[in-house]
């Protein structure tokens, strides 16, 4: 009987098929238009540009201008780099457009397919923002599709790590900004922690196109955005607790792989008790169980952490006397990514690095919450389809299947399974000489940088010329990737997910015209050595071919199905044949933590003999199984970490708009009113309950708080001794008072001044309460977890504390605004403000002067009763103590 499924699919298509049907009749208006368009001279094609801004301008919405508009970039892209869109790829523009991700295979051109909808949306005038993995792909991909859309009169612009600000604002304007996801994260964070509208640099969230969108939104979402500052060093702490743990035995701690956690166990506890006495680290009299000692068991975690964790050369590799972090979906370096939290310490304390100053959250945000503040989110990669459903919930985007231009002639073969790593490395190398022997080319993917170099130990004792990808030649990536497709070439690559850089068969020609043709060189010789470079690699292609294509070699499989299929998808484009292999051993990570003890006993049982390797569908099939467990339980995580940064994130979004709204506005006067009249209403409610009698008032509580909060005695004790006086008119006095109070320091001080005034203060201390509140959420979450033991869920306890400490924060704001403004004695008198430095996790320190706006006059503040840790007046961003507080 036929199932379900079958009569679906064969009368109505597969659901991704049935998404794919409304593009067509759009497809062929699109194609029609070609012949017209062909006609146009480079003249009438750019005037077309500004004909869709006059349409969009007087009512046509963008998808009325969708099929004019593909036209148009179609035939721009054939006359500048001399590529003409397919249709499949029209079919994959039209789906970023519709806020889609479209997943397209490697080699599939989705680079020339972000131009379409980057065209079509840049017509808004709103701006479009092109995010990548890193900033090469960033300034190529700007300077090479920048080309079409110079050609249609619109601008482009490009983010990349070390430019200044003012560089940043005029890429920022461009019609179509290219960048990596961490420097439009952490624009967005330090716009939000500027002085003035004038300084920022971002200008609007229209429409994202993310590239390597899975590797993005998934894979890197687990970390947040951090701008942080430095705090008290404890250089001496971190040496100190490090030379405890090598000292530490098996049984002194628990590990668990799956989680990656560990904990000390009781005889553990008790015998770094014991050394942290003997050190003098702790006092004689207390316990490692006492409250206040939780920092010290703090930092004991983290040296555990880092010697039982983290691997060198796997989690990260130490270079110029620095820990530098390696992503473990693309082998990368995270140059100037640094753990939170004291881990990082731990982990320069343990290699006998320089160790550098912990640091204070001062703004942070996740990936998630941070792409969907755009108002239209789309992306592209060729894996998504694994993680459709995660996309759907934390994004609300779809995932749509774009068909090959060509199909797709990739042999992939069943996996090997190989009792131990020895014999599966031995089959491994035995495969590349096979594959050299035929002139084919291999790519060989590793998941460490220590088994990629083993690897390369391996292939140099055998004599066999190869090429290594990792961590530690960054810098040499473009150029190994170009040629890894040369006949006879092996190349070994750490992760190579998301490298954005095909693998050509005979190797990359315009990467070889780039570094082997000199601009010095006479025309006539460049012309004649263009020709010849480009002889060799067609000869090369062909000889790469008939040897089969590339030949992809998996040394293990990853705990993510995706990570796998990038591997692969590097082999067989545009219809190129290739095959791949995946090679696995019981030792493997994956197949040791997941489980693998009966398919040890199984494979006894079936006789396997030394060397040899069970190959067959099924054991695919559970592996499969394996990783989507693995993915899912990913999944949870992260989904768990943005429900309570969702807790965070509103509370962000109230505290940057209304710091934008104080910047905005020239005269924050009733703002400033409004909180003291807040402020008196909390005074007369704590000291003068409601329905109370009088002699149950205390007026001198309140009576003190006035003075300290107004810097002023009034007669509060002689209004309440009035005969009949209710708190209504005790209420309306001290707002009259206060008010004409203030009036007067206005017009003692100048009106203008003190609006300057007004503003930099509330910006201030809005800024230090936002780190302060930073801090103890980060704080609450760390405990909240174990609240779980006492049948609470966190979440919930998580968002009603955190709620309770945002209320509070804000009560604390008015009180501390009020203060100040009522009491600091301003006088004229120029400063240039200091510089403040902030460390981002994801990016080189960021210098920025901390400035008011350009026609504004600086004032100094001192004197008067300024709290010594509330931020100086002046400017600075150092707390009042530190600043001009020094004198008093």
């Amino acid at each position: 009987m036929l199932g379900l499924d079958f009569i679906t699919r064969n009368f109505f298509g597969n659901l991704n098929e049935r998404k794919l049907k409304p593009y067509a009749k759009r497809l062929e208006r699109i194609n029609a238009l070609e012949p017209e368009f062909e006609q146009l001279t480079d003249e009438q094609l750019r005037a077309k540009t500004d004909f869709f801004k006059q349409q969009y301008a007087e009512g046509q919405n963008l998808d009325d201008l969708l099929e004019p508009a593909f036209a148009t970039v179609r035939e721009a892209a054939r006359r500048t780099l001399g590529q003409r869109h397919f249709d499949v790829q029209l079919i994959g523009g039209m789906a970023l457009h519709d806020g889609k991700i479209a997943e397209m295979k490697t080699g599939e051109g989705k680079t020339l397919v972000a131009t379409l909808p980057c065209y079509l949306n840049a017509i808004t005038g709103r701006g479009v923002h092109v995010v990548t993995v890193n900033d090469y792909l960033a300034l190529r991909d700007s300077k090479w599709m920048g080309q079409v859309h110079a050609a249609l009169g619109l601008t482009v612009g490009c983010i990349i790590n070390d430019i200044d600000d003012d560089a940043r604002l005029a890429a920022y304007q461009a019609d179509i900004t290219y960048g990596t996801n961490n420097e439009f994260g952490f624009d967005y964070l330090r716009d939000n922690m500027k002085l003035s509208p004038s300084q920022m640099v971002q200008r609007d969230h229209a429409y994202a196109i993310v590239d390597e969108v899975d590797s993005i939104l998934i894979d890197e979402a687990r970390t947040p955005l951090i701008i942080s500052g430095p705090v008290e060093d404890k250089t001496e702490l971190y040496t100190a607790v490090d030379k405890l743990i090598p000292d530490l035995r098996d049984e002194d701690y628990e590990i668990d792989e799956k989680t990656r956690t560990i904990s000390l166990t009781d005889e553990g506890n008790d015998k770094v008790e014991v050394w942290l006495h003997e050190k003098g680290l702790m006092d004689e009299q207390s316990s490692i169980y006492d409250i206040g000692n939780v920092t010290l068991v703090h930092h004991v975690t983290n040296a555990l952490r880092a010697h039982k964790l983290f691997a060198r050369d796997t989690e990260y590799i130490v270079r110029n006397n620095q820990v530098i972090l390696i992503d473990e979906f693309t082998g990368r370096m995270m140059e100037g990514r640094r753990f939170s939290d004291g881990l990082h310490q731990a982990l320069e304390a343990k290699e006998n690095t320089f160790i550098q100053p912990e640091n204070q959250t001062l703004a942070s945000i996740t990936f998630q919450n941070y792409f969907r503040l755009y108002d239209k989110l789309s992306g592209m990669t060729g894996t998504a389809s694994t993680e459709a459903d995660e996309f759907m919930d934390i994004y609300g985007l779809d995932v749509l299947e774009i068909p090959t231009n060509t199909p797709v002639a990739r042999e992939d073969h069943d996996d090997e399974i190989y009792r131990t790593l020895e014999e599966k490395m031995n089959a491994v190398i035995d495969l590349i000489e096979d594959c050299r022997g035929r002139k084919q080319p291999v790519l060989v993917g590793t998941t460490s940088i220590e088994k990629s170099e083993a690897l390369a130990d391996m292939l140099k004792k055998k004599k066999i010329p190869h090429n290594v990808l990792n961590a530690r030649y960054h810098e040499q990536e473009a150029q190994i990737i170009a040629q890894a497709g040369v006949p006879g070439a092996v190349t070994i690559a750490t992760n190579m997910a998301g490298r954005g850089t095909d693998i050509q068969l005979g190797g990359n020609l315009d990467m070889r015209l780039a570094t082997e043709i000199d601009t010095d060189l006479a025309e006539d010789k460049a012309q004649a050595l263009t020709a010849k470079i480009t002889q060799e690699v067609e000869t090369a292609k062909q000889e790469a071919l008939a040897a089969g294509g590339l030949c992809v070699v998996g040394t293990e499989r990853h705990e993510s199905r995706r990570i796998d299929n990038q591997l692969r998808g590097r082999s067989g484009r545009q219809g190129d044949p290739g095959r791949s292999h995946f090679f696995l051993s019981l030792e493997d990570d994956l197949m040791r933590i997941f489980g693998t003890d009966r398919m040890d006993g199984m494979l006894q049982r079936l006789g396997l003999q030394e060397g040899e390797a069970i190959v067959h569908p099924w054991i695919n099939k559970a592996l499969e199984r394996a990783q989507k467990k693995v993915e899912a339980r990913n999944f949870d995580i992260r989904k768990n970490i943005l429900k309570f940064d969702d807790v965070m994130n509103d509370q962000r979004k109230v505290v940057f708009e209304q710091r934008l709204e104080f910047m905005n506005s020239e005269n924050l006067s009733d703002t400033i009113e409004e909180m003291r009249h807040s402020v008196i209403d909390d005074m007369i409610a704590a000291h003068i309950p409601p329905r109370a009698y009088p002699e149950q008032w205390d007026i001198e509580g309140l009576s003190n708080q006035i003075n300290l909060t107004f810097n002023k005695d009034l007669p509060v004790q002689e209004w309440a001794n009035e005969e009949g006086i209710a708190e209504e008119e005790i209420h309306s006095r001290l707002i009259e008072e206060t008010d004409k109070m203030s009036a007067a320091r206005a017009a003692n001080i100048g009106p203008e001044i003190m609006r300057q005034v007004e503003k930099s203060l509330m910006l201030q201390i809005l800024d230090q309460h936002w780190r302060d509140h930073l801090l103890t959420l980060e704080h609450l979450r760390q405990v909240v977890g174990l609240r779980g033991y006492g049948q609470r869920d966190p979440l919930s306890e998580y968002k009603l504390e955190g709620f309770t400490l945002f209320s509070n924060m804000l009560d604390n704001l008015r009180q501390d605004v009020t203060r100040l403004v009522m009491t600091v004695d301003v006088m004229p008198e120029p400063v240039d403000p200091p510089k403040e430095t902030f460390e981002s996790s994801g990016g080189p320190k960021q210098s920025q002067e901390q400035k008011q706006s350009e026609n504004s006059t600086e004032t100094q503040a001192f004197g008067g009763k300024i709290p010594r840790n509330a931020p100086c007046p002046c400017g600075s961003g150092k707390k009042y103590k530190h600043c001009h507080g020094r004198a008093y």
